[in-house]
């Protein structure tokens, strides 16, 4: 017989290995919660866009449509043109990034106009985040970059325009390679 010891050791392992038996038990039933999306509901929230575009979908916008959706949607939160309102700036600031006084806003800091579209579609407005339409979503995302003055009030955005779309602090983001 062995000792006390390993004889508690032995009691351990085995009710951990119970323990983990059961857990995976449980994980592959799942825990009962919520209910199964249908694919249309599934494809519906399959919100992935890349910094090169990929995923973006059919659609297009104007600034010049994007400033009354703006100013129907938007401003509360943001002000009129950006710069004031309760939550955060979305234009100026450039320059700003190497002072003591940096002002991150889409213009000043972001790097690519399809991350924009993409936050836009995924957690804008505030009130009800995913509410634009594709078409209402280019829009906003062209009226904010016209706010910048990356693009004309005329500039027509769409998944082909888009990845096209220079941002101002663009080179200052580099992708880190792993070292292997």
């Amino acid at each position: 017989m062995g000792s006390p010891m390993s004889t508690c050791r032995v009691v351990a392992y085995l009710a951990l290995l119970v323990a983990y038996t059961a857990a995976q038990a449980a994980s592959d039933t799942g825990p009962g919660l919520g209910q199964a999306l249908s694919e249309e509901e599934a494809a519906a929230i399959s919100l992935t866009i890349t910094p090169d575009g990929g995923g973006l979908p059919e659609g297009s916008g104007s600034a010049r449509a994007g400033e009354s959706i703006y100013r129907a949607r938007c401003l509360a939160c943001h002000g009129s043109v950006g710069t004031q309102g309760i939550n955060d700036r979305l234009a100026g600031g450039h320059g700003t990034l190497t002072s003591a006084r940096l002002v991150k806003t889409v213009g000043s800091y972001w790097p690519y106009a399809t991350t924009v579209f993409d936050y836009v579609r995924r957690a804008m407005p505030y009130d009800s985040p995913g509410s634009l339409s594709d078409d209402e979503t280019y829009a906003v995302t062209a009226y904010v970059l016209f706010l910048n003055d990356i693009v004309g009030r005329d500039a027509i955005l769409n998944a082909s325009t888009l990845p096209g779309v220079t941002m101002p602090n663009a080179g200052n983001f580099v992708w880190a390679v792993p070292v292997r």
